[in-house]
């Protein structure tokens, strides 16, 4: 890594071109990670149909099966991140890790393609591990390309946030397209095509950042003393060996699997704590600080993640989506929350910038992110008491909306979740640190399933269980929210100066 000032505790960065008033190496890790995104949300939609249809030949019943395996394979995505941080920190670093990570992800994109319930199951498997190596260590390098003082990294983060969702609003709308109108029917949709189209955007990731790694003059490589290749291969058998580990977990069950990732979230943060005491009071502050996030964080996303479970029964059985002109796509309710974050994020970064020294604190943004999130849930409170008809639907627009409210709830705690890490986390565990962030996101996705399933019930949704599940939602929310909100300037005290 070119230059050896320091800045704080994280070396100063090299000095990059800037184009558009950021380094020139953003705008290509956000192509990276547009066409990742690109593979992970276009399955998205069709995950919980995919399953219901194949294995439970189209039987509501299947719903809560459907959602709980869905929870669950989101969580391990975002568990297998600590597994992928570790990786690049000690052993091969960040952009071999990535590539690495980009081969996996796609070869399972191309298995679940393959209608056989032991080799999807597999497919998923392998696709955790791949992205446990791919997504941590990206984010991690978005923060490596500004100094810890540099006011324009909240605003890198979340245009770098942008790729994400580019990626998941044209995702869906394509794949949708592909395996109903092109290879399939509104009836009979060709689910594998969805699979298939997701596995090549992988691979086009894949290529895009083999190619445009040069741009980062060394951030992200492996250390000049570490050995050579051979630790990538060590690092390949050693992925293939935990494939059927992460099969096993998803066998287990939302339940037990829940045990499990509280057990993985107790002993990183006892890791983290350990290295934060090591490293001095300040650093200890700050980790505290951080793992406190961590736990909303598990809230906010085990509400937010109904888009992909519940919401999509809902918009399947009980949305009116017939606008009169066109059937509304399921699928494409998927690509609302992206829309709106494109549409959103430029306003947001801007508002952060020039709030300046009235820029809310870190907890303040997160405590508005869960809020946020409440008053969407609130919503659907609202149309499932009041705007029922005769057919038992509620109007188009609620649902919408309801991805528009929770977007902005994302906005505020999503991008500043990654920008956080980099600050507060131990200077020689961020990768770990940036690990620990996805898997408390991931065990708010399984807790997602779990919840999902209740409101699913045996039979399937109806108007009554997705009232009483989605109420549920609203005071959780509204609570923690309020609390956060409370509590913030102790938790700021712990940070000692970062926001």
């Amino acid at each position: 890594m070119s230059g050896s000032a320091t800045t704080g505790e994280q070396p100063a960065p090299p000095d990059f071109p800037q184009f558009m008033g950021h380094p020139k190496p953003l705008w290509m890790l956000f192509m990276a990670e547009f066409w990742e995104r690109f593979a992970f949300y276009g399955i998205r939609w069709a995950l919980v149909l995919y399953i219901v249809a194949q294995f439970y030949d189209g039987n509501p019943a299947g719903q809560a099966a459907a959602n709980l395996t869905y929870g669950s394979y989101l969580a391990l995505v975002y568990a297998g991140a600590i597994g992928g941080g570790y990786v690049a920190d000690r052993i091969i670093g960040y952009q071999r890790s990535i590539l690495v990570g980009a081969v996996f992800m796609a070869a399972g994109l191309f298995m679940i393609s393959i209608p056989n319930q032991e080799i999807f199951k597999l497919g998923l498997a392998t696709i955790i591990v791949g992205n446990g190596m791919f997504k941590p260590n990206i984010s991690t390098m978005v923060g490596k390309l500004y100094a810890l003082s540099d006011l324009r990294r909240d605003s890198g983060f979340t245009i770098f946030y942008m790729g994400i969702n580019v990626g998941g609003f044209t995702a869906p709308i394509i794949t949708q397209l592909l395996a109903e109108n092109v290879f399939g029917t509104g009836g009979m949709p060709s689910y594998k095509v969805v699979f298939i189209a997701s596995g090549i955007g992988m691979l086009l990731s894949l290529v895009w950042f083999y190619f445009g790694r040069a741009q980062l003059k060394g951030i992200g490589a492996p250390l000049p003393e570490a050995p050579g290749r051979e630790r990538v291969l060590y690092v390949i058998i050693g992925a293939i060996v935990v494939i059927p580990l992460a099969y096993f977990l998803l066998a287990l069950g939302a339940e037990t699997l829940q045990w499990v990732l509280t057990a993985m979230f107790t002993a990183l943060a006892v890791t983290l704590m350990i290295e934060g005491i090591k490293n001095g009071a300040v650093a200890r502050d700050k980790t505290i600080a951080m793992l406190i996030i961590f736990a909303f964080n598990i809230l906010f996303w085990m509400f937010f993640e109904q888009a992909g479970s519940s919401f999509t029964f809902l918009a399947e059985s009980i949305v009116e989506r017939n606008l009169g002109w066109m059937v509304f796509p399921t699928a494409w309710f998927q690509s609302v929350n992206s829309l709106a974050i494109i549409a959103l994020a430029p306003l947001v970064a801007w508002v952060w910038v020039a709030m300046k020294n009235s820029n809310p604190i870190i907890p303040r943004k997160f405590a508005l992110g869960l809020i946020f999130n409440g008053l969407a849930f609130l919503l659907l409170m609202y149309a499932l008491t009041h705007l029922v008809d005769g057919n038992s639907k509620i109007p188009f627009w609620t649902l919408f909306m309801v991805y528009v409210i929770q977007s902005v709830g994302e906005l505020c705690l999503s991008p500043i979740g990654l920008s956080m890490v980099t600050k507060l986390a131990p200077v020689r565990l961020v990768g770990f640190g940036m690990g620990g962030w996805f898997l408390s996101t991931g065990i708010g996705n399984n807790l997602s399933g779990i919840f999902a399933g209740h409101v699913s019930g045996d039979s399937g949704m109806s108007v009554g269980s997705a009232l009483s599940g989605y109420t549920f939602g609203f005071w959780a929310l509204l609570g923690a929210g309020v609390l956060l909100f409370l509590v913030a300037p102790l938790i700021n005290r712990l940070m000692h100066g970062v926001r």
